[in-house]
């Protein structure tokens, strides 16, 4: 199970949010290039990286913070926030970006999706963001009328086969992860998924890694890394 840091970026800072909240932030560092490095250099895989301005603005805002990521690590990148449009995740990959992550349009466009689909494989993850099991679009500013394991079931017919899972109630209290909602996604929808949501200690990495066997392939840590509370390094190494 790969543990996978998050660099989130407002205002051209790396910052962390609790329950994804815009106003709720908590500055960690003035260039998030030199946190992906650092996360780097402590062994990570893998780096997920979200626009937030992106994210609640509907187009990406902090492009110039995420060119320098790429341009300065030698891992791959996943992406997120503001990515609506295929010319964008065109321009995002050509760019050196391994992945683009589709959060809202997962929701407002299936026929976007199998667009996308059909032209970048699985270079794109859907991203579900849900609140006691229903979908938040928009920065998880809005609700919608789905429930995550009915989209999950309509992004598997397309043929994704991977999805990013954010259960919002939990992420960036350390309060843990949701562990009964992220088995039964697995359990309703056959798709593999990669975690994220409320990680605050290694006892997480090994409860989750139990899920390996139906379908977790991952998990993304943010504000325990931030904080202190889990060691990157000793997540890794409890992830393999």
């Amino acid at each position: 199970m790969l543990v996978i840091p998050a660099v989130d970026i407002k205002g051209g800072r790396c910052v962390r949010l609790f329950q994804g909240l815009a106003d709720q932030e908590t500055i960690y560092g003035e260039d998030p290039a030199v946190m992906a490095r650092k996360w780097e250099g402590e062994g990570a895989e893998f780096l997920h990286v979200v626009d937030l301005d992106g994210a609640f603005k509907g187009y990406p805002k902090n492009w110039e913070e995420v060119r320098r990521i790429v341009n300065s690590v030698n891992i791959p990148i996943e992406l997120g926030g503001g990515i609506r449009s295929p010319e964008m995740v065109e321009k995002v990959l050509n760019e050196g970006v391994s992945r683009v992550i589709i959060g809202s349009k997962a929701v407002d466009s299936p026929d976007f999706l199998e667009l996308i689909f059909r032209e970048f494989k699985d270079r794109i993850v859907p991203s579900i963001d849900a609140r006691d099991g229903i979908v938040l679009v928009k920065g998880w500013e809005e609700s919608t009328d789905f429930k995550a394991v009915e989209l999950g079931k309509i992004l598997k017919k397309i043929g994704f086969r991977l999805v990013i899972y954010t259960d919002t109630a939990v992420d960036g209290t350390l309060n843990g992860p949701n562990l009964p909602a992220i088995e039964e996604f697995l359990d309703q929808t056959g798709l593999g998924m990669i975690a994220a949501g409320g990680l605050s200690r290694l006892e997480d990495i090994v409860n989750l890694k139990k899920l390996e066997r139906k379908g977790l392939i991952g998990a993304i840590t943010g504000k325990a890394i931030y904080e202190g509370t889990l060691n990157l390094a000793a997540a890794i190494r409890a992830g393999r």
